[in-house]
């Protein structure tokens, strides 16, 4: 029987929930929705039955590195970033807000210190990094606190206020590389913000990568994630004695995510400093798990089992009480809380008015390398087929990420329609511990394509796809290696779809913003003595390789990979007279933000798929 399709509005109407927080009482909880193009905060306090926006917060909008990190809730106001280039704070309960910082370069990532009194934040002016500190009533001028490193993220304050720790990093390396976890002493000035008095390096280093700091509410305990040894581990600082013991001696996936955005949360102490909640990956789900710190047992979040991918989690600062974001392949997001064994479910990204029946449940496949390793990705058979079925190989971007199995509405807009979709976590995805992850390091543009060719021949091998309706799509690094695909393998993918795609290394090396400005020299070789790779890998100097349709599609504001990455080869397909189309975005960046350009989007790929793959 075959699923009912579904329908085009479903897909552009989800509302994206992220980062929750519990205000400092514990009785509030506040995130953030995106609803189309508009970012909106929404409160609900305990024992209400219907959550509020929180009114008078302008343009929600963080831009260090690729966003998050965008606001904080302390003693009643919530401190936000607006405009993306200042600090407001607005009352919970209403009323006038007011600017805490200036306009002036770009903050993240605030968090109130226990007395509500100080501002910490990680702040760029797009050549400097830095934490910054600010008083909370916004009368003191904001201060540059901590600097010297090229990159930080995750600033957290020890309850007591003498004390924070953060994450920091230099280029070549970005943060999943290499950082090192640093506790900063504070002193204090009688009218002025706090200095830094001295500081120690905890953890981390060159080729060991640490992750968000956590201090404990009775001030004992600091928590963090490292893969020193081999997986990212759970790891608990004695601040009474310096003594430090891993909590997760096992190499069942890893704690740790890339840092791609700030405010990503992944272990938090409760309330009573008797138990650290904590998120794993393994075989790409992400599951919760909490830890008995005078037992060390480690036990998973049983009332949470439904769910298989957990972005978000935070824990109120009074009691044991936790809220996560959470979904499964078959559950669109949801804002949950947990009392106990209760769970609770906030807020929904959708209606959930989909019936199970008519979508896809994923489940993690592997298949072997062309060196016998094992290589990683999900599969979502087509809803209420049998047989071979076209197949649709999805590329995710960074390189540095991973495809997990959580919700995905544009996955299950396909499978409803009869195509299967294989998401390939080729070498290099995170996830799977640091060995690799790091495997990718010199052979981007290698292994990523090498992968997703393998996967796509097992699932035909398999019987599970039909090798006559292969098609190949990706965005961003995802979409550079679509382009790869087309120039190494013509004629293996009837179709290919390129969102945002890079086809000169060199352009992307010149052009990127400063987050990414060194990261080909990891994933390449650094210039110019990698030039001669640069070149053989870049698609644009073998587009004339490219046989097969393709559609590309491409915002006109997009500052990480420029338009002219997707003009060139455009460029060459016009003069080739092969099959493809051309769309661009007006006001679009690095990803699609609008409900009409979703749906033009998804139209455009469909109609282009009908066309070539009927």
């Amino acid at each position: 029987m075959s699923a009912t399709p579904i329908d085009i509005r479903q897909l552009t109407s989800q509302i994206s929930l992220t980062e929750p927080q519990f205000d400092s009482d514990g009785q509030t909880l506040v995130w953030q929705e995106r609803r189309g193009a508009d970012a909106v905060l929404v409160s609900r306090q305990q024992g209400e039955l219907a959550d509020r926006d929180i009114d008078k917060v302008g343009d929600l909008k963080a831009r260090v590195f690729y966003g998050g990190g965008t606001f904080t809730v302390s003693h009643g106001d919530v401190f936000y970033v607006r405009d993306g280039d200042r600090l407001s704070c607005q009352p919970l309960a209403g009323g006038p807000g007011r600017d805490v910082t200036p306009a002036h370069g770009h903050p993240a990532a605030p968090v109130v210190s226990r007395d509500g009194r100080w501002l910490v934040y990680v702040h760029t002016d797009d050549k400097t990094d830095r934490i910054a500190i600010v008083d909370t009533d916004g009368q003191l001028w904001p201060q540059s606190l901590v600097s010297g490193a090229d990159f930080y993220m995750q600033p957290v304050w020890h309850p007591k206020g003498r004390q924070i720790a953060w994450v920091e990093w230099d280029s070549p390396n970005m943060a999943w590389d290499g950082c090192r976890l640093v506790l900063g002493t504070l002193r204090l000035v009688k009218g002025a913000a706090p200095i830094l008095a001295a500081r120690r390096v905890l953890a981390g280093g060159d080729d060991i990568s640490t992750f968000q700091p956590a201090f404990s509410a009775d001030g004992h305990w600091l928590a963090y994630a490292s893969d020193e040894g081999g997986c990212s581990q759970l790891w608990l600082y004695d601040l009474r004695n310096d003594e430090r013991r891993c909590l997760t001696p096992d190499d069942e996936g890893d704690v740790a995510t890339p840092g791609w955005i700030q405010g990503l949360s992944v272990l938090s102490f409760s309330g009573d400093s008797r138990r650290l909640y904590f998120t794993r990956s393994h075989n790409a789900s992400r599951c919760a798990y909490s830890v008995d710190l005078a037992t060390r047992a480690i036990e998973p979040v049983s009332a949470l089992s439904q769910y298989t991918d957990i972005s978000y989690l935070a824990t109120s600062p009074r009691g044991d009480e936790v809220a996560i974001v959470a979904s499964s392949s078959v559950i669109p997001d949801r804002v949950v809380t947990l009392r106990g064994v209760r769970a609770k479910v906030e807020a929904r990204a959708s209606s959930e008015n989909l019936v199970e029946a008519d979508l896809s449940v994923g489940r993690a496949i592997s298949w072997p390398s062309p060196l016998g390793e094992p290589v990683h990705g999900l599969l979502y058979p087509a809803v209420g087929s049998e047989g071979p079925r076209p197949l649709l190989v999805t590329i995710h971007g960074g390189p540095t990420s991973q495809d997990r199995l959580c919700f995905d509405i544009e996955t299950q807009y396909w499978t409803s329609r009869g195509w299967s979709v294989l998401c390939v976590n080729y070498r290099g995805s995170t996830g799977y511990g640091r060995a690799y992850m790091t495997s990718l390091r010199g052979q981007w543009g290698v292994y990523d394509v090498e992968d997703a060719i393998g996967g796509a021949r097992h699932l035909s091998d398999e019987g599970l796809a039909d090798p006559d309706r292969l098609v190949i799509m990706g965005g961003s690094a995802g979409g550079y290696t679509v382009l790869r695909a087309l120039t190494l393998h013509p004629g293996f993918f009837r179709a290919a779809i390129c969102r945002y795609g890079i086809s000169n290394l060199f352009g992307l090396a010149r052009t990127t913003h400063k987050f990414e400005a060194r990261y080909t020299d990891r994933l390449v070789g650094p210039l110019p003595e990698a030039a001669d790779r640069y070149r053989e890998r870049s698609p644009i100097y073998a587009a004339d390789a490219i046989r097969d349709p393709l559609a590309i599609f491409q915002g006109d504001e997009d500052e990480v990979v420029t338009r002219d990455q997707s003009d060139d080869i455009v460029a060459s397909l016009q003069a080739r007279g092969i099959d493809h189309q051309y769309h661009v975005y007006a006001g679009e960046g690095h990803g699609w933000r609008r409900p009409e350009t979703k749906e033009s989007y998804i139209r455009s790929v469909e109609s282009f798929l009908e066309q070539h793959t009927l």
